[in-house]
């Protein structure tokens, strides 16, 4: 017995001193190694130790994301407003405790309250369409074990426009989209994000009802049908999904896409508010299914152009759009940037003109995200959102074409209180699309262009996509939408308004840098009364 416990002892030892002198030796070749090499100073200077930089510099985002950035600081999205979309969809729960976490001392928009705000009961809204879907209820919430919550089936009403509200995009077209809320899906393409995602949108806006999804430039793939929920198909430069093999556009192909039901109108897109540039794939997203989708080579990063080659001014422009108009006797609208007021007087000019041009204009911020883009485009090209709608709502107005096109405004809409303020601005509708990629899972890692989204979302990786279950995401996009349209249903009753279709500039005031309010009927004045603000 000794003798075993004697040996157990010396193999112990050996194998401790062999461990020791194998990291020992571990460590004496990284010195040589960090020593010798040419490409990194600090790693010259300080062997091995200066690799703790280059660890904590990889963590650096995460660590700055849960600890050192407070919950305003964040970007693009801080925590709390993070904190909002996932209340939304995981619980169908937008309430707070305490008190606003708005820095009330800096410039902002409000929303004018009203003395006698309208009762629930007098709200124009469709009282009868109800939704059922799944949400959690928060049993518990200890610190250091996970969370207890129950899920349940929770039924509401789907807060959809009342039918004398419903939006018309292409009125008089033999078959015009008819809207019955104003919030939908922005573009987003099968392959910037996995199918698992794509197919949880689409259904979940599909039980949300009322709304629709936009597919992006990438082209329609079966997972934006499966929910049945209504399809804006967008084409872009590169005619993903319209063209055939030599890459020119196809009539047959999109009058083949045509057929499809759930195809309500079609998008011409001339630029992105991430990106006023055409679109670009990594070739790892583009798997062979993809390939197919697009018309495009598999496995081989694709950029699309700048611009269409079929038309580079506005006249050329309308023509092809009216000849998709005439054949598919669906809507046609143009998603744009909005660089200078100069963009928005050209095109309402020459609407005025020809009497013709969009149905719809999709107007996007340059706060808007994308799968991937370049950082001065991102940060420098095109206007926010706040800035460049009512640029557009008060040209068309000036030319008096206002009444025949849509507008569908996004970049960051993301509450139902920003919301307000854009629809006050001029827009109709309003599109999100990060919002909803965080109601299916997205954590903000910032990694969409990578392929490599630890959670399933901006990724075509199969292994990675599991981690997104459709089954349980597709109700949290659901509850989302409902949940935002709730709130801006509760905004209007609280601006004494019968519907938030009837929000206006009247309907939101600016606070200055000094205290000042501003109204932003006077910020942005009728034709007939100038162009000066005038203080209230």
């Amino acid at each position: 017995m000794n003798f075993l416990s004697n040996l157990m002892v010396i193999i112990t030892f050996i194998f401790t001193v062999c461990v020791l002198l194998a990291v020992a030796l571990f460590f004496v070749y990284l010195f040589f190694l960090d020593r010798n090499q040419k490409q990194h100073p600090v790693l010259r200077n300080y062997p091995v130790l200066g690799r703790m930089r280059y660890l904590l510099e990889k963590l650096g985002p995460e660590l700055r994301q849960y600890l050192f950035n407070n919950d305003l600081e964040g970007k693009p999205f801080s925590r709390v407003e993070y904190v909002q979309i996932v209340k939304k969809a995981k619980y169908k729960r937008d309430a707070i405790g305490f008190g606003s976490e708005r820095d009330f001392e800096k410039p902002g928009f409000y929303l004018r309250n009203s003395l006698f705000p309208k009762l629930t009961e007098e709200l124009k809204m469709d009282m009868e369409t109800k939704t059922t879907t799944d949400r959690y209820l928060l049993i518990k919430d200890p610190l250091f074990t996970q969370r207890k919550e129950h899920l349940e089936k929770d039924e509401s009403p789907a807060y959809l426009l009342h039918e004398d509200d419903h939006i018309v995009i292409g009125q008089g077209l033999k078959h015009p989209f008819c809207v019955k809320g104003q919030i939908g899906m922005s573009a987003m393409s099968y392959g910037a994000l996995g199918k698992n995602a794509i197919t949880a949108l689409s259904e979940g806006l599909g039980i949300a009802q009322g709304t629709w999804m936009n597919t992006g430039e990438g082209g329609l793939s079966e997972y934006h049908l499966k929910g049945g929920v209504d399809i804006i198909m967008q084409i872009g430069p590169g005619l993903f999904g319209v063209r055939d093999r030599s890459g020119k556009f196809s009539w047959d192909t999109l009058m083949e896409k045509n057929k499809i039901p759930q195809i309500k109108a079609f998008e011409l897109k001339l630029a992105q508010g991430a990106k006023t540039r055409g679109g670009h794939l990594d070739g790892e997203k583009v798997t062979e299914e993809i390939a197919r989708i697009r018309m495009i080579e598999p496995y081989q990063s694709v950029d699309s152009p700048n611009r269409f080659k079929e038309f580079d001014n506005l006249e050329a422009m309308f023509d092809f759009m009216n000849n998709i108009r005439e054949r598919t006797g669906k809507p046609v609208g143009v998603k744009m940037v909005i660089g200078s007021p100069d963009e928005a007087e050209q095109l309402a000019k020459q609407m005025a003109a020809s009497q013709t041009g969009p149905d719809f204009i999709t107007i996007d911020g340059g706060e808007g995200g994308t799968g991937a883009s370049y950082q001065e485009l991102a940060d420098s090209v095109g206007l926010p959102i706040r800035s460049s709608l009512p640029i557009v709502d008060r040209a068309l107005r000036k030319y008096g074409v206002r009444n025949q096109v849509k507008i569908i405004a996004s970049g960051k809409l993301f509450s139902p209180d920003r919301v307000a303020v854009a629809l006050a601005m001029g827009a109709d509708l309003v599109n999100i699309a990060r919002g909803f990629m965080i109601s299916v899972g997205c954590i903000q890692t910032l990694k969409c262009h990578t392929n490599a989204c630890p959670v399933g979302v901006a990724t075509t990786d199969p292994e990675l996509q599991k981690a997104l279950v459709i089954d349980e995401k597709k109700h949290r996009a659901a509850n989302y939408v409902i949940t935002m349209r709730k709130g801006l249903f509760r905004l209007a009753s609280a601006a004494g308004l019968e519907s938030p279709v009837q929000f206006e500039k009247k309907h939101v005031v600016y606070r200055d840098e000094r205290g000042v309010i501003w109204s932003l009927a006077d910020m942005y004045p009728d034709l007939d009364k100038g162009n000066a603000a005038t203080n209230l």
